[in-house]
Parts: C-alpha cells; structure tokens; sequence
C-alpha cells in the first residue's frame, strides 16, 4: 500500500472518531446544592458569621468545636470532609475566585428556576424572572437523553423542591420526577414506607410542603437498592433554606449533611457492580448569594455576587487535577452538555446554541 494511501486511511479514521478515546463513564450522578455559597466551600464557615451570637442559636463554642480551625485547609475540610478529602483529590474543583477560577451563571436573575433551567437545558431563558413561571418550555438534557432508546426510562430526577416538576417538564418529558410531595412514596405500603410517609406528613416543613433532605436521601437509598438509573439528578434544598432563615448555624450543619449523604450515595454507587468505577460525580450550587453580615442571606441582581458558583467533578475520565487555579472560566450553563458528553451523547448537535461541555477544562481525552 502506498505511503499516500496510508496518510488517507489515517485522516479518515481520525476524521469518523475510529482514534478517539472510548470514555470508560457509563453513568452520571449530578448533585445540587442549592445556594451554597463558594465562600463556604473553599473557606469553609465564615469568621464573622459562626460568631454571632444573635442569629446562632447553637452556642458559640459547640459550633465551632465542629467547623473552626484556624488553618483553611482543614476548616474547610472539616466543613465538607467528602469533597475535599475525596473529589477534590480524585477528581476537580473549580469556583476559587481568590485562586483565579471563575465559574458563574449566565442567566440574568441568579436565583433557582433560572439557574437549574440554565444548567439542565445549556441555554439562560431571559423569559424566566420567577421561581413560579411555570412549565418549562425549554428541552432539558435529561429530556432529550430520556428519548434515546439505549437510556429511555432510565433518567432520573430526585430532589425536595417541588418545582422540579415543572422545570424538568414531567409531562413532556415523561422523566422520572420524584420531588416535593411525591417523594416520598404514598404507594409504598411496607412498615418502612408507612413510616416515611407518616413522618413526612407530620414534619413541620421549611418551605411547604417540601421535605427536608434527609427524606430525600432515605428515598434516594432506598430507590438505588433495586434500581439502576444510568443519568440520575439530585437536588437537596436544606442549604438555600436555612440561609433564607438567617440561622448560619443550622446552614453549616445543612452544607456538611449534604457532603456526608454524598459520602453515602457513592460509597453505596461503588458497591453495586453496574456503577463501580463507571460513574462520574458532579456536584455544585444553582446561584451564590451576597456577602457581609447581612447580604449573605439573599440572592438576585440585587446581591452582588450571587452569580458566582463552583462546580466539582469526579469520574473515571476525570484528571485528578484537584482545586483548579488561575484556570478559563466556566459558566453553569456548560453543565448541560458536560452531562451529555459524559455518555458519549452531543447535546449540541441536537441544540446548537447551547453552551459547550466543561471536557476542554477538565482536560477529558475522547
């Protein structure tokens, strides 16, 4: 064979894919936080708001017995013991913006039904300025991998906001929507599920009628106990409640609840054969809030700063790169994609103006 025809051969392997590396990630898992701040995540809890002891109502010291160290490495890992003493050594963290690492949203609000539609469909919707808007009108990623028949019936939305049903479209999109009042099981008639659902009916919510989230992670456990979701989104509520509330306290406990059922959920992933060591974890906020004693409660336009998240990302294909520095910035809306690239799908091919996936700064080879 002539030496022309070998060079042809080589461009057009190379052109259809046929030198591209396979991507070992077979399933993907992505976890919200909602309204985490980045500021608790790379500093862990805050010197000024963890000694107030107007708005504490854990005393002082109990407080910071648990989440102080003068040493910001290990406050912050005390803080949240699984992302940085896992993700952040397996996988990436991006979000430091005292370390040149930008990850913010794109849409104009920067509250939760802008942000979750602009992480789930890869595009900011300017027509989205209210929490109640309503059906979402926009095709998330999760819809349009629930239409491909090699993952039809297969993804997965769980979360305590009940407007998840209207944001992930349910009727549309026939997902899996388990959040708010249906998730827990009303038709689960063993002695546990009777249980769950009593206690559920009888909480006092903190935003009704919305559980809190550790319903969210027993039904979660529960669920993955005998299903097999191939793309599952979670979405836990208690951090962005309690910070609305003004109780720091109760919005640390939150953020290391949140960290620990993480732990839990992917200790859990590990040991069931279809996920072990084909998962890849994502894990970060839909908005930050503002700063300051006071501004920290809220987020919108009217709280600078609320626009700034982080992102973390641990798999298989993932360089164990840890808390990134002085890297390009990234937006919430390349989420979207990323998700989809991580099963080998294009979700730009079937929505151009979408963002593009997060895999050029992870350095992902594909």
């Amino acid at each position: 064979m002539s030496l022309r025809r070998l060079v042809l051969l080589a461009f057009l392997f190379i052109g259809t894919g046929a030198y591209a590396q396979p991507l070992v990630t077979r399933n993907v898992v992505f976890v919200v936080s909602d309204g985490l701040r980045w500021q608790e995540i790379f500093n862990g809890a805050d010197p000024v708001l963890i000694a107030d002891e107007k708005d504490n109502w854990t005393e002082i010291p109990v407080l910071k017995a648990r989440y102080w160290d003068e040493d910001l490495q290990k406050r912050r890992a005390k803080l949240m013991p699984f992302l940085w003493g896992t993700m952040a050594h397996e996988g990436q963290v991006f979000g430091n913006r005292t370390k040149g690492s930008l990850a913010s949203v794109e849409n104009n609000q920067w509250f939760s039904y802008p942000g979750y539609n602009e992480m789930s469909s890869g595009v900011p919707d300017a027509k989205i300025r209210s929490n109640s808007f309503g059906i979402n009108p926009n095709i998330t990623v999760y819809e349009w991998l629930n239409q491909l028949p090699e993952l039809r019936g297969k993804v997965e939305i769980y979360g305590t906001w009940g407007t998840f049903h209207e944001i992930f479209n349910e009727h549309r999109s026939h997902l899996v929507v388990r959040s708010g009042q249906t998730l827990v099981d009303p038709n689960d008639q063993s002695p546990r599920g009777r249980l769950l659902r009593e206690l559920y009916e009888t909480q006092v919510p903190l935003e009704e009628p919305d559980p809190s989230d550790a319903f969210l992670h027993i039904a979660l456990r529960d669920h993955l106990a005998t299903a097999r979701p191939r793309v599952l989104f979670v979405g836990y509520g208690d951090t962005d409640n309690f910070a609305h509330m003004k109780r720091y306290d109760a919005l640390l406990e939150s953020a290391h609840h949140v960290d620990a059922f993480i732990a839990e959920l992917w200790q859990q992933l590990q040991s069931i054969p279809e996920y072990k060591g084909t998962t890849t974890l994502i894990f970060t906020a839909d908005h930050g809030r503002g700063k300051g004693r006071h501004d920290w409660i809220d987020h919108s336009v009217k709280q600078p700063g609320s626009d700034e998240i982080w992102v973390a990302v641990m798999g298989p294909d993932v360089p164990a790169l840890g808390e990134r520095e002085n890297a390009n910035p990234i937006t919430q809306a390349q989420l979207a994609a990323t998700v989809a690239a991580f099963m080998g799908q294009d979700f730009r091919a079937f929505k151009p103006e979408a963002a593009p996936s997060l895999f050029e700064a992870l350095g992902v080879k594909h």
